[in-house]
C-alpha cells in the first residue's frame, strides 16, 4: 500500500467500508491513468459527469481563462457575471417554452431542494410525490423523496407529508391530489436498474398534477446534458415539466447543478420573504465557464447525432448468454446479470484488466454503463470484448 493509499483511508470519510482506492495521476479523454501508470478505459464517466470526457480541451481552457479574470466575487444572486449569465440563456434556448428562468447551485441534490421548496412556495401545500426505487440525493429533502427505506431508516425524521407512487402505475395517478404541492420523478430511474418511462406515464402525470393544481419536477440529473441522444431525457416523452433539475453532465467534470421555471414560479423566492432560496457559490463564474463550455461542445457537434449509433453499438457487442437484458437508452445503460455476485465479479474483474464498471443503487444484478458522450467507437469494442471475455469465465 502506498501512503497516498494509506491517507485516503486514515483521513478522507468514506461512503462504503471497501472503496475501490485507485490511486489517480491523470484523466484525459475516455481514460483515467493511476498512479502505478495502469490505464483504465473508463465506462463510468464520474457516474455520468464527465459527459464530454476527462479534461476535455475546451474545458480547460474555459476555466483557465475565466480563473485569470476573476473567481468568486459575491453570493449568488446579486452581481451580474458574464459566465453564469450566458449558462442561463443558453439553457433556456434549450428547454421548453414554458421555462424561462435558472437557478445555478453546487450540485445536483441542493437543486432538488430548491425545486421542493419553489414547489411548496407556489402551491401553498405540503404534500410531495416521489416514486419508489427513486434517488435524487442525499440532503434531508431530497432524502424525503428518496424511494428506500433502507437508505432512510438511519436519518429520520425527515420531511412529513411524502408519499409515494410506483414508477409507470397508471393506477397510481389517483394518488396525485388537491393536497400535492409537486411530483418529483427522474425521467429514467437511475438507481432502479435505468427504468424508462412507458405508456405516456410521464404525459399523464403531468396532466394528472395540471388537473388537480400540482406541479411535476423532472430530474434531469443523469439523463439531461445529450445522456439519451437529447440534450433532455424528458424530449423523448412529449412532457413539458412544471419545474427540471439537472446537473452531473452539465458541469464537465465541474460540480454543479441547477432548476428552472418560469418567471411567475422563480419570482416567488425573490420576496416575502427576500432570499426565499440562497447559495453562496451557486453560478461560480469558474464553473459556469466549464458549463457554458460543455453545453457548446455538445450542442454545436455531432455528439447527440452519434449516441443511437454508439448504444446500437454497445447493444451488439454485449450480445452475450449471461446478460438478460440492457435496460436503459442511449448512453445510459445497465445490462442486467443473474445475480448480484455474477455483477460484482464482472464489476471487479474488469477493473483488474482496466475497463472501470460500476454498480447501481438499487438494481443490484445491473452494470453500469455511462461512458463519456465522446467515447469512441473503436473504445466500445475494445470496452465490451474485456466484458465479454470476463462474462465467459464468470
Amino acid at each position: 500500500m502506498s501512503l497516498l493509499h494509506d491517507d485516503f483511508l486514515n483521513y478522507q470519510a468514506k461512503t462504503t467500508p471497501h472503496p475501490l482506492g485507485i490511486e489517480v495521476k491523470k484523466a484525459k479523454g475516455c481514460y483515467i491513468t493511476a498512479n502505478s501508470g495502469k490505464k483504465y478505459l473508463d465506462f463510468v464517466a464520474g457516474v455520468s459527469a464527465c459527459s464530454i470526457g476527462h479534461c476535455h480541451p475546451k474545458v480547460v481552457s474555459a476555466i483557465r481563462k475565466q480563473a485569470k479574470k476573476y473567481m468568486h466575487v459575491m453570493v449568488y444572486g446579486e452581481f451580474a457575471q458574464e459566465p453564469a449569465v450566458h449558462l442561463a440563456k443558453e439553457l433556456i434556448a434549450l428547454l421548453p417554452d414554458n421555462q424561462h428562468s435558472v437557478y445555478l447551485t453546487n450540485s445536483g441534490t441542493e437543486a432538488i431542494e430548491g425545486a421542493l421548496k419553489l414547489a411548496k412556495r407556489a402551491t401553498g401545500r405540503s404534500e410531495l410525490i416521489g416514486a419508489l426505487n427513486s434517488y435524487h440525493g442525499s440532503t434531508h429533502g431530497a432524502l424525503s423523496l428518496l424511494g428506500s427505506e433502507h437508505q432512510k431508516v438511519g436519518y429520520r425524521p425527515l420531511l412529513p407529508d411524502t408519499r409515494f407512487i410506483r414508477f409507470n402505475s397508471e393506477e397510481d395517478l389517483s394518488l396525485i391530489t388537491t393536497k400535492t404541492a409537486a411530483v418529483l420523478l427522474e425521467t429514467i430511474q437511475g438507481g432502479a436498474g435505468f427504468i424508462l418511462p412507458e405508456n405516456d406515464f410521464l404525459k399523464n402525470v403531468k396532466e394528472r398534477c395540471k388537473a388537480v393544481g400540482a406541479l411535476l419536477i423532472l430530474d434531469e440529473i443523469q439523463p439531461g446534458f445529450g445522456r439519451t441522444g437529447r440534450f433532455f431525457g424528458f424530449e423523448h416523452f412529449n412532457v413539458k415539466p412544471d419545474i427540471v433539475v439537472i446537473g452531473k453532465g452539465m458541469g464537465g467534470g465541474m460540480p454543479v447543478g441547477a432548476f428552472t421555471a418560469s418567471h411567475e414560479l422563480m419570482s416567488l423566492l425573490q420576496d416575502n420573504p427576500k432570499l426565499g432560496h440562497i447559495t453562496t457559490f451557486g453560478g461560480n463564474p469558474v464553473i459556469a465557464a466549464a458549463c457554458l463550455a460543455t453545453l457548446k461542445v455538445i450542442r454545436d457537434t455531432k455528439i447527440l447525432h452519434e449516441i443511437p449509433e454508439k448504444e446500437a453499438l454497445f447493444r451488439s457487442e454485449l450480445n452475450h448468454p449471461k446478460i438478460k437484458a440492457i435496460h436503459g437508452k442511449g448512453l445510459m445503460l445497465a445490462p442486467i446479470l443473474k445475480n448480484p455476485e455474477q455483477v460484482n465479479q464482472v464489476v471487479l474483474k474488469c477493473i483488474d484488466r482496466g475497463l472501470l464498471l460500476f454498480w447501481l443503487l438499487w438494481e443490484k444484478k445491473a452494470i453500469r454503463i455511462s461512458p463519456p458522450l465522446t467515447i469512441t467507437k473503436n473504445e466500445i469494442k475494445k470496452g465490451c470484448a474485456i466484458l465479454r471475455s470476463v462474462l465467459d469465465e464468470i
